[in-house]
């Protein structure tokens, strides 16, 4: 299980959402893409290469993997 840490622009993209869809976001990255990141999100090309992507309904993560801190750092939400 990797450790989420969400940087504090993301704060900002939850609050722009009603409560309960963020809670059901924030529930979806620490229960299902904590767990295994590389299976659930696609990795992005270009200049975004290195950083991966999950879906949810009409809402996108953007996140970075650290293997070595073995941490899921989310950048952007939605």
């Amino acid at each position: 299980m990797y450790k989420v840490v969400y940087l504090d622009r993301v704060e900002e993209d939850f609050k722009k959402l009603d409560r309960t869809t963020a809670k059901k976001i924030i529930a979806r990255i620490e229960g299902y893409l904590a767990a295994d990141p590389k299976a659930l999100g696609k990795p992005l090309k270009g200049d975004f290469q290195g950083y991966w992507r999950y879906r949810w309904g009409d809402y996108r993560v953007i996140y970075k993997i650290s293997e070595r801190e073995i941490v899921i750092l989310i950048l952007r939400c939605p």
